[in-house]
């Protein structure tokens, strides 16, 4: 499984920015899709993820600003990021991650993300 990541960039403080992350290769089914970001210096921490089936979870960082959304049959995710905030300032790294046999934790390469204030 190969995650190719687009996206991403430089907005001013409250503007908006699309990420989105495309699977390829032998992709099993209920396998989870989601986004982690790493700011210098700090922990990689989950932005957002959705299954398969379709549920969903946030960080409580992004939760109202952020919106996750998934195509199973394109195995594509985007991350639509509003209300940008500096703190959003990050590398953000797609992810795909099944826990069941055949299990899988692939991450894609990562994708800048700059927010000044």
């Amino acid at each position: 499984v190969q995650l190719q990541a687009s996206g991403g960039g430089s907005v001013q403080a409250g503007g908006s920015l699309t990420l989105s992350c495309a699977a390829s290769g032998r992709f099993p089914g209920a396998t989870t899709l989601g986004y982690y970001r790493q700011a210098p210096g700090k922990q990689r921490e989950l932005v957002a993820s959705v299954t398969s089936g379709g549920i969903i979870r946030y960080g409580d960082s992004v939760k109202g600003r952020f919106t996750i959304s998934r195509d199973n049959r394109k195995n594509t995710v985007w991350l639509r990021m509003d209300s940008l905030e500096p703190e959003d300032t990050a590398v953000y790294y797609c992810n795909a991650e099944r826990r069941v046999t055949p299990t899988l934790n692939q991450w894609g390469q990562g994708t800048e993300v700059t927010v000044s204030s």
